[in-house]
């Protein structure tokens, strides 16, 4: 096991200590009139759990569920209950990059707010809401698996080989220890890493839980794919894990010539921009690549300034289950 923050391992009991507190003092889960499906993860973030929401939510609807997101809307400098707007100039800066993120992807209504019950029943009684049509409703719990003030009828965990390796908060990045995928009714990992720890996976589920994977994948903008950005584009993110989008960018065979990193769900402003600029000035770059979830964050007027230097290419991270037909299958199982 490894330390992020070597000088925080003394915290790590009292970390843990909290953790067990708050599970003792923890009161009744409230239940939405919708079913929930929680997606969430041990880990504070990196796990993947987007792509994960943005597949259950197209595979759900095109089975005839109405689907809709409720997520917190980490880091948004909104207030209140709101729904997504994706065309807002500022969106992600009022809703978070996520949920954005979230909405441009799927199209589904994406509402966030602290409280995820009262965002559930603001979301039920809208005008779009299933009760009106008829049409049988799920909400999609964005980053759900400690929020257990909500009942959830479907809880869905995601791991990673990172998450073994890691430790607990504040020393590491795990916000709670591998027994909480006890909890978990379905576990998530990825196709690639299945071989090197499905078997630790299952130590930690409990009997009659699933095991999912997913196909994660880079999608590239027609017509250059790969070559969108030129031949030495610098990369930049504001990401949990940012050496793995590194990789894959390498491994798809984009050539990168750098990666400039910033804090997970770090704000564009005129100061980052200037800064990627000197260094792609300074590495003589072609262009830049980053994410969908930094590219919702920059503004039309940060957009236009990195491209004096060279386009700007956002790249895709999907995620595809193994099994799709399967996982359907089961998810309509328990919600009915």
């Amino acid at each position: 096991m490894s330390a992020r923050r070597v000088w925080a391992l003394p915290l790590v009991p009292l970390y843990a200590a909290a953790l067990r507190l708050k599970e003792q003092l923890r009161g009744e889960s409230k239940k939405l009139a919708w079913p929930v499906v929680s997606v969430g993860s041990v880990s504070a973030g990196g796990a993947g759990k987007t792509p994960v929401v943005i597949a259950l939510a197209k595979l759900l609807g095109e089975r005839g569920r109405k689907v809709d997101v409720l997520s917190r809307g980490y880091g948004r400098a909104g207030v209140g209950i709101a729904r997504v707007d994706p065309e807002r100039e500022d969106a992600a800066k009022v809703f978070g990059d996520e949920p954005v993120l979230m909405a441009q992807a799927t199209g589904v209504p994406v509402w966030v707010g602290a409280d995820r019950f009262a965002v559930g029943v603001e979301a039920e009684q809208s005008k779009n809401g299933g009760k009106a049509t008829g049409v049988p409703g799920v909400h999609l719990l964005d980053d759900g698996f400690q929020h257990r003030g909500l009942w959830r009828d479907i809880d869905i965990a995601l791991v990673t080989t990172e998450d073994f390796e890691d430790a607990l908060l504040p020393a590491g990045n795990r916000r709670e220890p591998l027994e909480a995928l006890r909890r978990a009714d379905v576990v998530v990992i990825r196709e690639e890493e299945r071989e090197a720890i499905e078997a630790r996976v299952l130590k930690w589920m409990r009997g009659g839980a699933l095991l999912w994977s997913v196909h994660r994948r880079l999608r590239f903008p027609a017509p250059l794919g790969v070559l969108g950005a030129g031949l030495r584009p610098l990369a930049f993110c504001a990401i949990a894990r940012p050496l793995g989008f590194a990789n894959a960018l390498q491994q798809a065979g984009c050539g990168i010539i750098d990666t400039v990193v910033f804090r997970d769900h770090q704000a564009y402003t005129a100061r980052e921009v200037r800064e990627i600029i000197a260094i792609a000035k300074q590495l003589e770059a072609s262009g830049f690549v980053t994410t969908g979830k930094d590219a919702v964050k920059l503004s039309a007027a940060l957009r236009a300034e990195l491209e004096t230097i060279g386009p700007v290419m956002v790249v895709g991270l999907e995620a595809e289950f193994v099994y799709p037909e399967r996982v359907a299958r089961e998810l309509e199982a328990r919600l009915r």
